[in-house]
């Protein structure tokens, strides 16, 4: 199972970009793809169009719920990573996809490295 993150799931939306190149890769593959309720909240913040809604919604598995052995681990990793503000919801993320043992594929590596050593394999992009 890969999971997307937020960041790479707006640039699949963009025709020709890598994270679209690497998604359709993964869906004529036959990968299960997932997401977490945090990043799908995210990304239903937008702006986006109807049309971009339903599409990724056909794509994906439901989102991964976020449980209370998640909000546990999210608040040791965020501990773990120096308690930077405005990176709760990376360490959210992450914890779902480690909980879920599904690989992240993220547009931003540099926010989720520092999670490998907790268990997160990362798939840059």
């Amino acid at each position: 199972m890969i999971h997307l993150d937020t960041s790479f799931l707006v640039q699949a939306l963009v025709a020709e970009s890598p994270q679209d190149r690497m998604l359709r890769g993964w869906l004529q593959g036959g990968e299960p793809l997932g997401i977490s309720a945090i990043g799908w909240a995210e990304f239903l913040c937008g702006p986006l169009e109807a049309d971009q809604l339903e599409l990724v919604s056909g794509l994906l598995h439901p989102p991964e719920a976020f449980e209370a052995s998640d909000a546990e681990l999210a608040a040791r990793l965020f501990n773990l990573a120096g308690r930077r503000r405005g990176t709760l919801g990376d360490c959210m993320i992450a914890a779902t996809a480690i909980s879920s043992e599904a690989t992240l594929a993220t547009a931003n590596p540099r926010d989720f490295r520092r999670f490998e050593s907790a268990g997160l394999t990362v798939l840059a992009a």
